[in-house]
């Protein structure tokens, strides 16, 4: 059941009152509202959405994630090089960059959250100081696999 109001309606009052703050009659106010029905299609609606956005959002936070392992290994890598340039041998630990101003503080690996980088050892055949060999590379210790299938470890 629908209800029309005429102008002489609208007109009562400063016209602002919804046709249900206007309706006296307990019986006819009961009609104002949202039926069960409407209800449930409108949630069912918004239920499909989540359905789509959600896995779409999961996706993207892995992806982002990986661009910041990326970009980590990318600048942890680079910096072990221009140290061992400029020092002529490998960095022992990965603190030693810190502590000679290559690195503010050592990035955290975004998929374990910590700063446990896997480090490659330099061959001590070739080492500066075959009795230390540094570290050349550094790898993700996480255990996962990107979109792609390839382990972050390999990274």
């Amino acid at each position: 059941m629908r209800f029309r109001f005429n102008n002489a309606d609208r007109a009562h009052g400063d016209g602002k009152a919804s046709a249900c703050e206007r309706l006296h009659d307990r019986r006819m106010a009961r009609y104002c509202g949202f039926t069960l029905l409407e209800l449930m299609v409108v949630i069912s609606i918004l239920m499909i959405l989540m359905a789509i956005a959600v896995p779409l959002y999961q996706q993207h936070v892995i992806q982002a994630r990986e661009a910041v392992l990326r970009e980590n290994l990318r600048t942890l890598n680079k910096v072990i090089q221009e140290y061992t340039l400029d020092k002529g041998q490998a960095p022992q630990s990965l603190d030693d960059l810190k502590t000679a101003n290559y690195l503010h503080e050592i990035p955290k690996d975004p998929m374990t959250g910590q700063t446990d980088w896997d480090v490659e050892q330099e061959d001590p055949q070739t080492a500066a100081d075959p009795n230390q060999p540094g570290i050349i590379r550094v790898h993700s210790h996480s255990e996962g696999s990107s979109s792609n299938g390839e382990a972050y470890s390999t990274w």
